[in-house]
């Protein structure tokens, strides 16, 4: 476990600009985590050039600060290259470690540069003790666990995975669960997962009550559960805020370190002055304290900003500029070669049902494999439905894992064979079961490195990222499937989303939408233990596009079917069959 010299967890603060990572070591951070030019979750952020990073860390470590370098956006086979350059830079000018989302880029680093610290964002959606076992497993040291995660949750990862836990404590919070957002991406063409977040989930959407904001959260503060905080186990306490200001930087900071030197909660001017500086609509703790529900939602109002505007914090930037020594990490990677993965790709059809009475005969006879949410097996059994596959959901607490493996035991016993799985974190769940597991779309696989990771595993086979264009997973290889047709899931939400845009009724009948400024109208399915999935408003087609299918190497084909009529579905397989165009509805999504 990392700690100061106090005995304290890391107190890790945001650094977007040279002015922040001033006011964070001058305030008292313990360490500061930043970007380079490229491959960052904050790509608007003003970032370090390669000069400037070598300063910035030299003065960090003159005043006693430890640096974390941000590797933490997906990589496509293409940039595999840039993407190693940059770590070594960042090696070679002393960074602490490097935080990563990518599993293929990780491997990658930790197999030409086995040097380098590795630390797993918080986008590699961990949120079980098994997913920390995995990473620590593979090389990684430390790991930043989902937000989502209660302290209960918390306490157990930091007692059994072996590993050291980072974890969030104040700042702005994602409706989804991180690395699963495609929300931004599919809709207004900006990955969040490439840095480019455009923030779907702070605009209006209509609801019940008219027009509100049920995907804006308030910001995270759990500055009155410190005590708490220290009795965990964890050795990072992170602020979130690299689009921040210095100002916000240093005033955060300067509160916290003083709260985690004095082991006490805040006071309430401490609370108010925190809330002052920048907050919406105040604070929440929900996720930690695992009580989730309508008072977690927040939006930025006038009264916060004039606030905001009204503290005026001045930040003193004077920070030692004594030259470091040099580190002597010296990396050599002009002799990397890609790494292909192992299997050759196989010609088969998948599809993923999202309410068993949607399987029609057609399909059962059309794919090779029929995956059902795992939890509604016995419904599809009495019904007498022909199928051979069940799907994991998203996500999966320590604390759920055993109605999981229950579950599993139904599906041993009836005979299903096929898993689909998309957190690696699960894999444990099927461990000493005859079941052959196939990875989802939701473990993001958008390169090689990351296909061969995968098969390594012990995945057969994975359903590439929905982010990828045709050329980008004809680089692919391996056994690897695209989603030919379906609405892709934009965000798994930890809080019922059901609740604000519908009703409990409509949520159990599956009929609940999230609908925008344009009209347009999102699916949103309740999903394990009441979590949601939000679903796109039109489904991807490519069944008049075989040809460029062929040309981009795709032999391996998934569905999704999600609310659609048995009627419908069976009209899509005929339409696929003979290669037309589908018609009717608002329109479909294509792989360019």
């Amino acid at each position: 476990m990392t700690t100061n010299k106090n005995g304290l967890p890391e107190l890790l603060a945001p650094a977007g600009s040279y002015k922040a990572l001033e006011a964070a070591v001058n305030a008292g951070a313990d360490a500061v985590y930043l970007g380079m030019s490229g491959f960052n979750a904050r790509a608007n952020a003003a970032n370090f050039s390669d000069g400037e990073l070598k300063s910035a860390i030299a003065d960090a470590h003159a005043a006693g600060v430890r640096v974390h370098v941000t590797l933490n956006t997906l990589i496509y086979d293409r940039e595999m290259r840039e993407f190693l350059s940059c770590a070594e830079k960042a090696g070679n000018a002393g960074a602490d470690a490097l935080i990563v989302a990518d599993p293929g880029g990780a491997a990658a680093i930790l197999r030409t540069m086995p040097g380098l610290k590795l630390h797993a964002s918080t986008q590699m959606s961990v949120h079980s003790t098994a997913g920390g076992v995995l990473l620590r497993d593979s090389g990684f040291s430390r790991v930043v666990l989902a937000r989502e995660m209660p302290e209960n949750e918390i306490a157990s990862f930091c007692k059994n995975a072996g590993v050291e836990a980072e974890i969030f404590i104040h700042g702005a919070l994602c409706v989804c669960h991180s690395g699963q957002c495609l929300f931004s991406s599919l809709v207004g063409g900006r990955s969040g997962n490439r840095g480019e977040c455009a923030q779907p989930c702070r605009l209006p959407y209509k609801t019940p009550g008219g027009v509100g904001y049920p995907l804006s959260l308030k910001d995270l503060c759990l500055a009155l559960r410190v005590p708490e905080i220290l009795s965990l186990g964890v050795s990072s306490l992170k602020i979130e805020g690299r689009m921040k200001p210095p100002d916000y930087v240093g005033a955060v900071v300067s509160v916290w370190r003083r709260l985690l030197d004095g082991r006490r909660p805040a006071t309430p001017d401490e609370m108010k002055y925190l809330s002052d500086v920048f907050s919406r609509s105040g604070f929440t703790s929900g996720y930690f304290d695992g009580k989730i529900g309508g008072d977690m939602l927040g939006v930025r109002s006038d009264d916060d900003k004039r606030r905001s505007a009204s503290v005026g914090i001045p930040v003193n930037a004077a920070v030692k500029k004594d030259p470091l020594s040099p580190s002597g990490m010296i990396f050599d990677s002009s002799g990397y070669e890609k790494k292909e993965p192992a299997n050759a790709k196989k010609r088969q059809k998948t599809a993923f049902f999202y309410d068993p009475s949607q399987l029609t005969e057609k399909a059962a006879d059309y794919f090779d494999t029929v995956f059902l949410p795992v939890e509604r097996i016995g419904e599809a059994l009495r019904l007498g439905k022909r199928f051979n596959g069940a799907a994991l959901p998203p996500v999966i607490f320590d604390g759920e894992e055993k109605e999981i493996s229950r579950l599993l035991d139904l599906c041993e016993k009836n005979g299903i064979r096929h898993l689909l799985v998309g957190n690696a974190g699960h894999l444990r769940l099927a461990k000493g079961r005859a079941l052959t597991i196939h990875g989802d779309l939701r473990l993001n696989v958008c390169n090689g490195e990351s296909m061969a990771e995968r098969e390594r595993e012990g995945f057969a086979d994975c359903i590439l990222s929905p982010e990828l264009t045709l050329p980008r997973i004809r680089d692919i290889g391996g056994a690897s499937l695209a989603t030919v047709y379906g609405r892709i899931p934009l965000m798994v939400t930890e809080k019922c989303a059901g609740l604000e845009c519908g009703n409990c009724d409509r949520c159990e009948k599956g009929k609940n939408v999230l609908t925008d400024r344009m009209g347009k109208t999102f699916p949103v399915l309740r999903t394990f233990r009441h979590r949601s999935v939000i679903y796109n408003s039109v489904p991807v087609y490519m069944g008049d596009r075989k040809a460029d299918l062929r040309r981009a190497d795709i032999r391996g084909m998934h569905f999704i079917f999600t609310v659609e009529t048995q009627r419908q579905i069976d009209g899509i397989i005929e339409a696929f069959e003979k290669g037309t165009p589908l018609t009717g509805g608002a329109g479909f999504r294509r792989i360019r």
